[in-house]
Formats: C-alpha cells, structure tokens, sequence
C-alpha cells in the first residue's frame, strides 16, 4: 500500500478545506446577541451586567434580547412545550452570538445559570440549535475575583460545539460595582465588559456567515441525516 493512500477515508465525504469555501458576500442585518444571567434575585448582578453588556452591544450595533429566566421549570421536568422552555429554544435559534454570565456559588455557577443551559439540547432533530455561534463568558463575585465560573461556562459552550473568544470578565465583588439605580461604576472592571462585548461583536460579524462550513464535519458528512437524528435522539435512559 501507498504510504499516501488513506484506506479508511469515504472519498465522497472528504473535503479539503480551501478559503474559497467562505462566504463572499456578508449579511447585512445587525447582529443577533441573546444573553443569559444565572440569578433571580431582586437585585441580581449578573443581570446587572448583562443590562450593560446589553445596552453596549446595542451601541455598537448588535439587536440584544435578554432571557429572563423566572418562572422557567427544573429541566426535564415538563414537557418542552412550557412557554418559557419554547422561549429560551426560539431565542437559541435566533441568536447568533451569545452572553452568559452567572454569579459563582460555592465555586460553581448557579443552578438557574445550568438549568437554562440543560434545557437547549445538542440537536433539535437533526440540528444543534448553538453549534456554530459565538460565545462570550462572564462572571460576578460575592467576594475576592475567581475565575471558576467562567472555567466551567467554557467548557459548555465547547460541548455546545460555540466558538468562545478569548476575553472573558470576572467581577469581584460586585455589590460594590453599582449605583442605586444598577448602573455600573467606571472601573478597570467595566473596561473590561467593554472589551468582551466588542470581542464578541467582532468575532460575531467574521463567523456568523460562515458557521456552517467551520463546523461541517467528515464524520458527520459519512452519515446520513436519518442516521444522525436517529443517532443524537436516542431515547434517555
């Protein structure tokens, strides 16, 4: 055998990617940020955040919609029809850049935080309703700075299969961080949510026309579209 020859590869899947593969033409709609906080406290400052992160993706352009995540059920425990379970899925399907921020409880996110994560499946169908979007991370501390959280919301936004920037923010104690009215300080640490949220815009307007093909796999092009949805649908146990 041909040390070049690859015996195990199905010809008609195979691609060699080229930049000529990319979009041409870019689209022209503002970008569509969808933001997630992890607190349902009455002054929760992770939806603080989120309001400014909000209201700066707004003036840099973008069309952001905040989920609110009251009244939104544990996961799994009724049918996905649950208006506020179809919310959350419409507004993942939507969206082509996202913002989660979650407080850190004993060195975790918060359950609210996870929950409105368990409740987007990693296919709807035969489609993953998050693949291919970008994501941002962020965090606020009841005490001294941590990077736990947004350690953890990386690594399910990678098995959500987003693109995740680089930046991220972490706000140590946040109850210091705003004024009466929620509105953030200025502060090295509003800087820095500044400089997530023009990450993320920037790194929304090179991908987002081109997610399908940066996420296009061999493995998945071997199979069938019947064969994947059977596959990713199995019935849980």
């Amino acid at each position: 055998m041909n040390d070049n020859e690859l015996p195990n590869i199905t010809a008609d899947a195979f691609d060699i990617p080229s930049a000529d593969k990319f979009a041409v033409q870019s689209s022209t709609h503002r970008p569509r940020i969808l933001l997630l906080y992890g607190s349902l406290r009455a002054r929760s400052y992770s939806r603080l955040v989120v309001e400014e992160a909000a209201r700066l993706l707004t003036a840099m352009g973008a069309e952001a919609r905040i989920y609110d995540p009251s009244g939104l059920p544990a996961a799994d425990s009724v049918d996905p029809s649950h208006e506020k379970v179809a919310e959350l899925r419409e507004l993942m399907m939507w969206s082509e850049g996202q913002v989660w921020c979650s407080p850190e409880r004993h060195g975790s996110m918060t359950s609210i935080m996870k929950s409105q994560i368990d409740w987007v499946p990693l296919s709807l169908g035969a489609v993953r309703p998050t693949q291919g979007k970008v994501l941002a991370v962020m965090q606020v501390c009841g005490g001294s700075q941590s990077f736990n959280t947004v350690n953890q919301l990386r690594v399910l936004g990678r098995w959500m299969r987003m693109f995740t920037i680089p930046n991220q923010s972490s706000v140590p104690k946040a109850y210091l961080e705003f004024d009466e009215q929620g509105r953030m300080l200025p502060s090295p640490f509003y800087q820095r949510i500044v400089d997530v949220v023009e990450e993320l815009m920037k790194f929304t307007l090179l991908l987002r026309d081109n997610k399908d093909y940066l996420v296009d796999r061999y493995s998945e092009r071997v199979e069938s579209a019947d064969e994947l949805s059977a596959r990713v649908n199995q019935r849980q146990i």
